[in-house]
């Protein structure tokens, strides 16, 4: 490295992608136990997209009242180890890498530090840059959800709502490989996407309703937040559950409501609030789901850094396929 200085992306505030500018920035210095990563690719995600803009508002509890608290944005990395603090023993200068800096923000960047014992992993020699960056968003997400939040079993039947974004690509591969049976709703232009990702049933929303009482699933899993767990309990099993990753009040009170008077639940977790350690377990488990062949990123667009609120821009209309990919460094 001939200088100190990196570029970045900063957010001046909570706001449009407009707030989100490009600066010359000191690269961060690794402590003791933290490897400093030259960033090939990051991430650009919905959830991402949500926090540059300050909503829902309590979620500010956690990224910082008026502004965010780390400026840089974005989560995910996959990049190259370049430096080392001295009590690190678990990487090594050279070593490719991927993971999440989960509420520490920051590979929206040339250069991130993480520490050794947080959400990182080399990367799997047949694994690109491009396809590990986002691997921590929907693939990750997904994961918990399914395993952990509704408890997926052989033979059920679920319904993935956006099944074409990010995490609802990432759930059919991965509700497939639990070997339940999968119907994916998405617009009509995404149908063959969908299909080829092994779903059995595709419901087009454009055409026809998304849900009805002739259908019944024992796990519905709502990507986009655009379902309700009134809308949906029509649409449950006796004991379905109902799962989203978007927190929205009126499911936050589902959520109480069902966990002491229903058979039929409402589901929610932040993936990304769990430890690190645990988030190391499920990116694990993911690895070997990937090696095997059953795992898959999708990848819809990708834009150089100079370029990320054109991509938070893209993210905000809600018709991305797959991921997003910023590029930093060429390789």
């Amino acid at each position: 490295m001939k200088t100190n200085t990196m570029k970045a992306i900063v957010a001046t505030g909570y706001g449009s992608p407009d707030v989100l500018k490009l600066k010359e920035v000191d690269i961060p210095k690794p402590k003791d136990r933290e490897v400093l990563i030259k960033i090939y690719a990051s991430s650009a995600t919905a959830a991402d997209q949500m926090m540059r803009a300050g909503k829902p508002y309590f979620g500010r509890l956690f990224t910082g009242i008026r502004k965010p608290n780390h400026p840089i944005p974005g989560t995910g990395f996959a990049g190259k180890v370049v430096a080392v603090g001295k009590d690190v023993i678990a990487f090594q200068v050279g070593e490719r890498v991927f993971g999440e800096t989960t509420l520490g923000f920051s590979t929206n960047a040339e250069f991130v530090a993480v520490p050794e014992n947080g959400v990182i992993l080399p990367m799997p020699e047949n694994m690109s840059y491009v396809e590990a960056a986002p691997f921590c968003d929907g693939h990750l997400t997904s994961l918990n959800f399914l395993k952990n939040i509704a408890q997926i079993r052989p033979g059920q039947k679920i319904l993935v709502n956006g099944a074409s974004g990010s995490l609802g690509t990432a759930a059919i591969q991965l509700a497939k490989y639990f070997k339940a049976e999968v119907t994916g709703a998405c617009s009509g232009r995404n149908i063959g996407l969908v299909k080829s990702l092994g779903a059995n049933h595709v419901i087009d929303y454009t055409s026809e309703e998304i849900l009805n009482e002739n259908q019944t699933y024992d796990i519905i899993y709502d990507t986009v937040g655009n379902l309700t767990f009134e809308m949906a309990k029509c649409a449950l099993s006796n004991n379905g559950k109902f799962i989203s990753p978007v927190l929205q009040f009126p499911l936050l009170v589902n959520m109480i409501r069902t966990s002491l008077f229903s058979k039929k639940k409402a589901k929610f977790a932040a993936t990304g609030l769990k430890s690190d350690k645990e988030l190391r377990v499920l990116l694990a488990e993911l690895l070997k789901i990937y090696e095997s062949g059953h795992l898959k990123t999708i990848i819809d667009r990708q834009y150089t850094l100079e370029k990320l609120s054109m991509a938070h821009h893209y993210i905000t209309k809600g018709h991305k396929k797959g991921n997003v990919v910023i590029a930093i460094h060429p390789y």
